[in-house]
């Protein structure tokens, strides 16, 4: 059975960094892509960033030059550090892999990011 358990979410102040995780476990085949989206209230779900197994990432307008997202292959985790917090960052935080080989997709419980001005 394929778990993702997310960890770092909490309350920061604006201008603020935090760091979330998310480690995959009970996987029997290597995940392709890894991703954290975010939902705030009454808003849609967006896709924040990116990262490939061949290590290329990808990044939400909105978070270009602030966030950045790295992954440990052998631990297969990925991690989100995000820096110059606004208050518009306030969401829960969803952690997302896929692997090509088991042709599955997975999703993360979801961590709340907190951001006051």
């Amino acid at each position: 059975q394929v778990q993702l358990a997310e960890s770092g979410g909490g309350l920061v102040q604006a201008g603020g960094s935090l760091g979330v995780s998310c480690a995959v476990s009970g996987s029997k085949f290597s995940i392709n892509v890894m991703s954290w989206y975010r939902q705030a209230p009454g808003k849609q779900r967006e896709l924040v960033a990116t990262i490939t197994s061949g290590g290329s990432t990808n990044y939400a307008d909105s978070v270009k030059g602030r966030f950045t997202i790295s992954r440990d292959n052998a631990k297969n985790t990925v991690y989100l550090q995000m820096n110059s917090l606004k208050p518009e960052d306030t969401a829960v935080y969803y952690c997302y892999v896929y692997s090509a080989a088991a042709f599955r997709a997975y999703w993360g419980q979801g961590t709340q990011v907190t951001v006051s001005s």
